[in-house]
């Protein structure tokens, strides 16, 4: 392993890359503790503790919402606007359908339109932050008003579109997932406040019993350590559907008749269904804060609670529709069955063709019914256990936050497994 690491910066273009990824998450680090000027951020330290959505945003943004920093909503408006994007891309818009068959030039202009659209929903949810806060802890805003609610909206946006910007240039001139990355990042730095919620919650104040909350704390552990194992295992299994190739003589040469597979990944869309869901599971109450006060807000707010009964059943329902969904626009089982019939590929048993596209949709269907049911049984049992052992609200999105720190961790892995070999260098995997 150490050998490994050495070997990365051995790799003058590797090593240019992983120092410029660590580079712009000390940016991502810095910016989270600047705050927004006008704001009283000790009133909103205490909201963070009280307020359910307050503190599911704040783990996964490393605590910048808690310090009301520059960088407060993190990347959602930004992921946010990809799943609308991709959804009106299905046949809704035609424009955005064009785009989507037009190849590279069209998917620089649906990220061009994605990026505008990211824009106009920061502005949005900045607004609905600023007076939505502000009227759950007034004095929040020190000088409210028209001049200070639109200050305070344009730096969060401009906050958002800088980390969508450095996403991109992670992706492009780091190691790839900029996107992913920059949200492990938050939720790894909220680690150590988690850790120090559960010892100031478990083990001060004298009234505890020392023996039951280390037996606790053990239970957690294992849980973790047991979580990890699920997580790599279902992310490294894939189903192999066998592919027999015809022999065909060219000239003089005789090609094909080999036999390959195609190897199926039981979760093909990996942790971000669960960054899909995560999003659109936090925007609606984001929004209806500005309207704070109002029933029909109210109602929006306690639905989309992530510890209400209906919240975290529309939590697993998103996380499996988003599973199917991103798994078929990645796959296309139609364009393989199209592929392998025009290269004389077939699937024993199976005839080339629409038979063939029927199978593999229909063996995708399986697994990922199976992939779908894991991620969502790991991100809400969790906070089943936390809630009933009484731990903080920071530990009780464990499930999910660790999912996507294994799978965004495995991905990189991945990545610069990859650059190693292709350079015959030994990876992580012997």
């Amino acid at each position: 392993m150490f050998n490994t690491f050495i070997n990365i910066f051995k790799i003058a273009d590797l090593r240019r890359r992983v120092l410029f990824t660590l580079l712009m998450l000390v940016v991502f680090r810095i910016g989270s503790q600047i705050p927004v000027p006008g704001i009283n951020v000790t009133l909103l330290e205490q909201l963070s503790q009280k307020n359910n959505i307050v503190g599911f945003l704040n783990t996964f943004s490393g605590g910048a919402l808690k310090n009301f920093s520059v960088f407060s909503m993190g990347i959602m408006p930004y992921i946010t606007a990809s799943i609308i994007m991709q959804l009106l891309a299905m046949d809704v818009v035609p424009k955005f359908t064009e785009w989507a068959k037009e190849g590279d030039i069209g998917r620089r202009k649906t990220a061009q339109f994605t990026r505008y659209f990211t824009v106009v929903l920061g502005l949005i949810q900045a607004i609905g932050l600023s007076i939505g806060f502000n009227r759950m802890v007034p004095g929040l805003v020190i000088h409210p008003g028209f001049a200070s609610y639109a200050l305070i909206a344009l730096i969060l946006t401009a906050g958002t579109a800088f980390l969508m910007w450095m996403g991109e240039e992670i992706t492009e001139k780091g190691i790839g997932n900029g996107i992913s990355i920059i949200i492990f990042a938050g939720i790894v730095a909220a680690i150590p406040g988690g850790a120090q919620n559960i010892y100031a919650t478990e083990f001060t104040g004298g009234q505890n019993d020392v023996f039951m909350n280390v037996v606790k704390i053990l239970i957690i552990l294992i849980a973790v350590i047991l979580i990890v194992t699920l997580v790599v295992y279902v992310q490294q299994a894939y189903r192999k559907i066998p592919v027999q190739y015809a022999k065909r003589v060219v000239g003089r040469k005789m090609y094909g008749g080999q036999s390959t597979h195609i190897p199926l990944k039981v979760n093909t869309a990996g942790v971000i269904p669960v960054i899909f869901a995560l999003s659109l599971i936090v925007f609606p109450p984001t929004i209806a804060q500005f309207w704070s006060g109002h029933p029909f807000a109210d109602w929006v707010q306690r639905t989309f609670d992530y510890r209400s009964s209906v919240g975290m059943v529309l939590y697993v329902v998103l996380i499996i529709g988003f599973s199917y969904f991103y798994t078929f626009v990645q796959m296309k089982p139609d364009e393989m069955a199209d592929n392998m019939k025009k290269n004389g590929g077939y699937i024993p048993g199976i005839r080339p063709g629409n038979e063939t596209a029927l199978y593999i949709t229909r063996t995708l269907n399986r697994i990922t019914l199976t992939g779908s049911i894991f991620l969502a049984a790991v991100s809400v049992l969790p906070m089943l256990f936390s809630s009933v052992s009484g731990l903080p609200q920071s530990v009780r999105i464990g499930g999910t936050a660790l999912l996507i720190v294994v799978g965004v961790a495995l991905d990189t892995m991945k990545q610069l497994e990859s650059q190693l070999v292709k350079r015959h260098y030994k990876g992580f995997i012997k």
